[in-house]
């Protein structure tokens, strides 16, 4: 194939475009945002299934605390009721059977009034796990919510630098025989499609050529498309290649 040596260094500009599609893609499929995004997800459930359990344990608490206080307004209503009748009674049987339930009672009130002051301190320490517990989830919310948006803006900044890198293509096609366009494409498919040569070694694999091949770059015309023996890119030669 025969290409004018401006035509092959125009492939340079066409694969240096290729790559920032290709990277602009990349940052446009998956933003530097979306891993932690999701690690922040699984977090999150995990938080909320805690969150789900300490706030199960303390209404668990709750409920518990508030059968103790009820037991406790029955166990003083009947000891408020046993002290009205042992006022009011004037049999000696009666009277000894009202004291013995009132000191009965009197502990029962005792042990429950002890009772809810442990619940109540367990009480105390469960809503402050749970607001703990709330206060991180909170925070990876934040966070997450904060990298969500991060991330919308770097898809939308890759988007448009696609839009914009492939009008750049598109200009440089143009002014590339369509020949050695469907070339370079054909090569892009499978691997490198075009390398600098510098040197003695080709920009597309990054192998140093055998002496003969170097020879034979040497002597080709600047208008023969030359290939990589190594790797099959298209090698274009400029000043900087030390062919002179």
């Amino acid at each position: 194939m025969k290409a004018s040596p401006s035509d092959q260094r125009s492939l340079l500009d066409l694969s240096r475009v290729d790559v920032e599609l290709q990277r602009a893609e990349e940052a446009r499929r998956n933003p530097p945002q979306a891993a932690r995004v999701k690690e922040l997800l699984a977090v999150r459930g995990e938080q909320g299934r805690a969150l789900v359990e300490k706030s199960n344990a303390r209404d668990d608490l709750k409920v518990l605390l508030g059968r103790v206080e009820s037991d406790i307004s029955v166990a003083r209503v009947r000891q408020d009721r046993d002290r009205d009748r042992l006022e009011k009674t004037a049999v000696a049987r009666d009277a000894r059977a009202l004291e013995s339930e009132i000191e009965a009672l009197t502990a029962r009130i005792d042990g429950l009034e002890t009772q809810q002051l442990e619940l109540m301190e367990q009480l105390q320490a469960a809503d402050d796990d749970v607001a703990a517990q709330q206060s991180l989830l909170d925070q990876t919310s934040a966070e997450g919510q904060e990298l969500s948006a991060g991330g919308k803006q770097a898809v939308e900044k890759a988007a448009a630098e696609l839009e914009q890198l492939t009008r750049d293509r598109a200009a440089l096609v143009e002014k590339i025989p369509a020949d050695l366009v469907a070339d370079y494409d054909r090569l892009a498919a499978r691997g490198p499609a075009v390398g600098h040569f510098q040197h003695g070694t080709c920009g597309g694999c990054h192998m140093a050529l055998a002496p003969t091949h170097v020879a034979q770059l040497r002597k080709a015309a600047d208008d023969e498309v030359f290939y990589c023996p190594e790797c099959g890119c298209i090698i274009v030669r400029t000043a900087e290649s030390g062919l002179a």
